[in-house]
């Protein structure tokens, strides 16, 4: 116990002390990321960049098995281009970052710019207009249609105030883009894309989210309709974690993209886009870390056991590690998830309470202790990441290697009841005016022994639909509408707007969000 009281906690600030301090603290200990010297960026290390290639894994397999294809298209978009849709530059202007010049000169000890460029390009910050320039070649005639294209890329956008994964100048991302001959076949895709998002934040990183629709005010630039899943972190505020925008004929018509239908009439095709980016892994970290670090789902973490050999004296170091490198061969030939089961042997030359606490904070879903008592009895002293890191048990060498699969599947699973109950705990109807602002009141009222701060959660209730209402109430509390949910269950059918008196049709989800 610490001075004051309180439990011993790998990581401090704890959950409950400082949140956002906390969460920069988790990313550090597990060897995430950290800042890098271009201000607002980031640099994605090893352990981080290993979840985010399972990440790219699993969705390039979800994304091809819906009949898309990979390609790739410029990181520079003339001025121009982003002009041709007036909605879409108004969106993006002020996130721009812009090349002028195509050289550096020598001057006085100094590089200047030179060679200035008859029209700026503009760093990606998103693809629509510079693959729609592509998609206007490519299509001639309905038989060209659907296009169902996917790019794996990095994103600029000029943001102020960063934070590791969830807000900086340069992320990685995927962005589909997609062509269709009818209207119904793109409004089928959006929300086709909006299901695989979903499956994959629900079956892959144990993270609940509500599928719903965005109101205008939070809809994408020059979108027709923006879909998104919407999550809640452990401070209860809100992640959109994923979007899929119908933008209908707006982007096709300023581009270009026509083909000649099976009447041999002209038309404009209807586009959709939809990503996801390394704000996931931020998602995964605010919804399952605790206070001794990452916990990582088994579904994406880099690997899904660490075996850490204990022979305190150097003759039993050679017998140990033989035992380790044995079982580490018969787990590495067990199979979870569709893809054999990542074990790494940690053969350093370090204390075991030390190597076993690195593992603890980059989130490793089980630890598995094997000294020369151990070998005696044909066993292993396990650990498991979702419970504290005192709990650990004695399994036989043989049930371990027989059951891992089911070992992580139940941690896969409780992580993604524990997200789930959590959410439920933390949301509420509300049916008026005053309750709705006492609700998101700052600072909120705080449970006694609550692990976590209190920004409210998710508040269902009516809303009539005013832009200049939620424009209000977002300056009033910070509070936004999230979505429009999907779910029947959620949004009740009609009622009753508690800030106007006005019919509304159905409850929204109202929540503070990253």
């Amino acid at each position: 116990m610490s001075q004051q009281g309180k439990p011993q906690t790998a990581i401090t600030p704890t959950r409950a002390d400082n949140y956002q301090d906390w969460y920069q603290e988790v990313i550090k200990a597990a060897d995430l990321a950290e800042n890098s010297d271009v201000r607002g960026c980031m640099v994605i290390k090893p352990w981080g960049y290993a979840l985010w290639e399972n990440i790219q894994r699993v969705l390039d397999g979800m994304f091809k098995e819906t009949g898309h294809v990979n390609a790739y298209f410029p990181l520079f978009i003339p001025v121009s281009f982003l002009e041709k849709e007036a909605a879409h530059v108004e969106g993006f202007a002020k996130e721009c970052a812009v090349v002028t010049h195509h050289r550096l000169e020598l001057r006085d000890g100094k590089l200047v710019p030179t060679g200035e460029l008859e029209e700026p390009l503009v760093v990606r910050p998103t693809s629509e207009t510079i693959i729609g320039a592509s998609f206007a070649k490519w299509v001639q005639s309905y038989r060209d249609l659907p296009l169902l294209i996917n790019q794996w890329a990095n994103v600029v956008r000029w943001e102020m105030r960063t934070r590791l994964f969830l807000r900086t100048a340069e992320f990685l991302w995927q962005e589909g883009h997609t062509a269709h001959a009818t209207q119904q076949q793109a409004v089928d895709e959006t929300m086709k894309m909006l299901g695989v998002y979903a499956e994959f934040a629900e079956n892959y990183m144990a993270m609940p989210v509500i599928q719903g629709e965005k109101t205008a005010g939070e809809r994408f630039p020059g979108a027709v309709s923006t879909y998104c899943i919407e999550a809640m972190m452990q401070d209860r505020k809100a992640l959109q974690a994923g979007t899929s925008h119908f933008l209908g004929q707006n982007f096709a018509k300023a581009s270009g993209i026509q083909f000649t239908d099976e009447n041999n009439q002209l038309s404009h095709a209807w586009t959709t886009s939809w990503g996801v980016s390394t704000r996931l892994v931020g998602g995964m970290i605010m919804s399952h870390a605790d206070d001794d670090g990452m916990i990582c789902p088994p579904r994406l973490a880099p690997q899904h056991a660490v075996i850490l050999p204990v022979a305190q004296k150097p003759e039993d170091r050679a017998r140990v590690l033989e035992y380790c490198r044995a079982l580490q061969k018969e787990l590495k030939a067990q199979w979870f998830a569709g893809a054999p089961v990542r074990v790494e042997l940690d053969d350093r030359d370090l204390g075991g309470g030390v190597k076993s606490w690195q593992w603890i904070k980059k989130g490793v879903p089980l630890r598995l202790e094997i000294g020369p008592r151990d070998i005696d009895k044909d066993s292993i002293f396990m650990g498991r990441r979702d419970k504290g890191p005192k709990e650990k048990t004695s399994i036989a060498r043989g049930e371990l290697v027989s059951t891992i699969a089911t070992l992580l599947q139940s941690i896969q699973d409780g992580l993604y009841q524990r997200a789930l109950a959590f959410r439920t705990e933390h949301t509420r109807e509300i049916n008026t005016k005053d309750d709705f602002y006492a609700f998101f009141a700052d600072p909120p009222k705080k449970k006694p022994n609550d692990p976590t701060p209190i920004h409210a959660g998710f508040a269902l209730a009516h809303f009539n639909g005013d832009p200049a209402l939620e424009a209000k109430i977002k300056d009033d509390l910070k509070v936004t509408v999230r979505c429009i949910p999907l779910d029947a269950k959620l949004g009740g059918g009609p009622g009753t707007c508690p800030f106007t008196g006005e019919p509304s049709k159905q409850r929204v989800v109202w929540a503070k969000s990253y």
